[in-house]
């Protein structure tokens, strides 16, 4: 017990008086926010027996804001790992106390986007939402906009003009990145093809554009077959592929810009390593890592679900702060996964 941390060492340690040490230990008179927080953090490397207690009365202090999001109910483990990040993103905040709410829809129901963003928005102080561009989505966003509900688009914009901001991957140059693959890894120039999962995406839209344009400007010698959309159905995308190959001789790439990644590496699979298109995919998962080790797929592009989860985290509670400016779309950079690198 002889050698305790004392108040007194908190307060060296922290640069301010023994009183200001008080104050924040025992709530007798307001102390700046920062000072209380050099406190804190002096109280935890020293060892202070309170420490826990100034962290839980400083977190008391602080602001609540209830968060909602609405993924996309898709199946695929890629949102699970999403809600996952967003949860702690909203956890792990250290100057706001955040209630997290999570609700999920279907892709392919926008309608049924649009009643659960309202009816989230109603319990919440800020949404972001993954949603197809569709007119009940956007009326959805105006309606938030209107109440003073700051909606945030996630990885494929929606509803500009009425959105706070986009925050996500630049999904132009993610298909100009798939297509100049395709350019550089295929055995010879010849067709190749992209799968979105709906054209109502902006997300895939921009991928499908951008990876037309990059053949159109920087290898005319492939064509650009006419887009499939496969719904990110794994099975549709699967037998698809297997026709194209069968159909095309000289088939010799294929970017699947959304979800389906598990049919197109059943696909691959299925054909012999001679005559496999070079094959692009997104999000790096056990079954990928996988179809990279063994040349079933070329290259993985990656979503840093991570660094979006905190960064659309910061820009709704700055938002509802109303500190730090406008909050603005954001550009985050995605991974490139090759065989080798995994």
């Amino acid at each position: 017990m002889a050698n305790r941390p004392t108040i007194e060492q908190v307060a060296l340690a922290s640069g301010v008086s023994v009183a200001t040490v008080d104050r924040v230990l025992n709530r007798r008179a307001h102390v700046r926010p920062k000072t209380a927080k050099r406190v804190h953090e002096a109280a935890v490397e020293i060892g202070y027996h309170a420490s826990g207690l100034i962290g839980r009365r400083l977190r008391e202090e602080l602001p609540e804001y209830r968060m909602g999001f609405l993924l996309l109910d898709t199946g695929q483990a890629f949102y699970d790992e999403f809600a996952r990040q967003l949860a702690q993103a909203v956890a792990e905040a250290s100057d706001f106390r955040g209630v997290f709410m999570l609700d999920r829809a279907s892709p392919r129901a926008p309608e049924q986007i649009a009643q659960k963003l309202l009816a989230l928005s109603a319990r919440c102080m800020a949404v972001a939402v993954v949603a197809p561009e569709h007119p009940a989505v956007s009326a959805a966003v105006a309606g938030c906009a209107d109440r003073g509900i700051p909606v945030f688009a996630l990885l494929s914009d929606v509803a500009p003009g009425y959105r706070r901001a986009y925050v996500g991957v630049h999904n132009g140059k993610v298909g100009r990145t798939a297509a100049w693959m395709i350019a550089n890894a295929a055995r010879a120039p010849g067709k190749v093809a992209v799968f979105v999962g709906s054209h109502r995406f902006h997300g895939h839209e921009a991928r499908e554009m951008g990876f037309r344009a990059f053949f159109r400007e920087e290898a005319p010698g492939f064509s650009v077959i006419e887009t499939l959309v496969n719904f990110e159905d794994a099975r549709f995308t699967e037998d698809a592929l297997l026709d194209l190959v069968a159909r095309h001789p000289d088939f010799v790439g294929c970017y699947v810009a959304g979800g389906g990644m598990e049919g197109a590496v059943a696909a691959m699979r299925a054909v012999e390593p001679g005559r496999r298109p070079v094959m692009i995919c997104n999000e790096l998962t056990p079954l990928s890592s996988i179809a990279l080790s063994d040349r079933s797929i070329t290259m993985v592009i990656d979503t840093p679900v991570r660094a979006i989860s905190r960064e659309v985290v910061r820009q709704m509670a700055q938002s509802l702060s109303g500190k730090g400016g406008r909050a603005g779309d954001c550009y985050l950079p995605f991974g490139i996964h090759l065989p080798e690198s995994v």
